[in-house]
């Protein structure tokens, strides 16, 4: 049975280690394999407050949700041969790899979520530092390697949300402004667009 909770250390440890040196190391070299994670998925996500729409893909595609699911496939498919003679281990690092996909794809579909439930990994895309918080389902190994650094709840935090919020209130004053001018140019009824997209 020790092996349960080795498997949660090691699964926690490992998230921080690769994420740092495979993810963040290779992946910000254009030519890598690992670099869909910082030119993709950490670009998509500073630009939507944490979304990124990859995720809606179906998982199986040579795209960043799809190379994803294969580099985890791959660290399931490492540990495999030990189920026969370390079965709590294994049975417990499946699960926890299984785990992983599951909330940092929720995180990035759902923000208001990730910013409840994750924190940590909310403030390693949105905080001023993208080189910390490296944990995605525990804190722990951030906590015992001294880069857990909190985002959520500071000043910075708010006047971040502040200017996020101001700017997505200008776009959409833009896109009315448009919307009117377009409507003057041909004529139509402004409150035709409800109509019609009721119809």
């Amino acid at each position: 049975m020790i092996g349960v909770p080795l498997a949660w250390a090691v699964s926690n440890a490992s998230e921080w280690w690769i994420h740092k040196h495979v993810l963040h190391g290779r992946g910000k070299h254009k030519g890598s394999f690992w670099s869909f994670h910082w030119h993709d998925h950490h670009k998509n996500a500073r630009q939507n407050g944490h979304y990124d729409p990859d995720y809606r893909q179906p998982v199986v595609g040579w795209h960043p949700q799809g190379k994803e699911a294969l580099g985890l496939a791959g660290l399931a498919a490492m540990h495999l041969p030990l189920l026969p003679i370390a079965p709590f281990y294994t049975g417990t690092m499946l699960y926890c790899i299984a785990r992983y996909y599951r909330l940092h794809k929720r995180a990035h579909l759902d923000p208001a979520w990730a910013r409840e439930h994750l924190p940590w990994h909310y403030d390693h895309h949105m905080g001023p530092d993208q080189d910390c918080n490296w944990c995605v389902t525990h804190p722990w190994f951030d906590q015992v390697m001294g880069t857990r650094v909190p985002y959520l709840g500071t000043e910075r935090a708010a006047r971040d949300d502040a200017r996020r919020e101001a700017r997505r209130e200008r776009a959409e004053a833009r896109r009315a402004a448009h919307a009117g001018r377009h409507d003057a140019e041909t004529g139509r009824d402004p409150s035709s667009h409800g109509a019609e997209g009721a119809a």
